[in-house]
């Protein structure tokens, strides 16, 4: 988790969004990468734009980073990374990939279909075994693009206020 994290979630929720990951990268010119969307999972260009100015205007009274950076502001995607714990349930019966740390049985990458929660366990049907292990040793985890994903997503973008764009980012560089 970034020490960014704790700062600039709140400013994130103050403005209509959730925090789904936050990454600081670079060197000389730094690169703050948001992933957010709204409440009901959906995230359009407008609302990168709109949380972007929110940020920037965040980061410039509160100045949280130092240096010259860059603000990168993008919806999660169909095959979003997964991040929370809510998110193994809430995708439960989609395919994921994921990797662990400390590995089980020599192995820390699983490719399957997320069967959800069991208390703080992730449980993963892999290679036709049910799999769990505990929701801290999750590295990296993003939902698989599948037939069964996109027609999920094209059913929620067709109901009523609910209509989402592009998955593309809002950038601005700020000197």
């Amino acid at each position: 988790m970034s020490h960014l994290e704790p700062i600039l979630e709140p400013a994130i929720e103050a403005a209509g969004y959730r925090l789904v990951r936050l990454r600081l990268m670079g060197g000389k010119t730094k690169t703050l990468q948001i992933m957010a969307e709204r409440p009901d999972g959906t995230m359009n260009v407008e609302d990168c734009a709109k949380l972007s100015h929110a940020l920037l205007d965040f980061i410039e009274r509160e100045e949280p980073l130092e240096g010259e950076y860059e603000l990168e502001v993008s919806s999660p995607g169909i095959d979003r990374p997964l991040t929370r714990l809510m998110d193994f349930s809430r995708w439960a019966g989609h395919e994921a990939k994921l990797e662990i740390a400390p590995p089980i049985d020599g192995r820390k990458r699983f490719r399957g279909t997320l069967l959800g929660l069991e208390g703080q366990d992730v449980v993963i049907e892999a290679q036709g075994q049910r799999v769990s292990f505990p929701f801290r040793s999750v590295v990296e985890a993003k939902l698989v693009l599948t037939d069964k994903l996109i027609q999920e997503d094209l059913k929620a973008r067709e109901a009523p206020h609910r209509s989402v764009g592009a998955s593309r980012s809002d950038q601005n560089g700020v000197n």
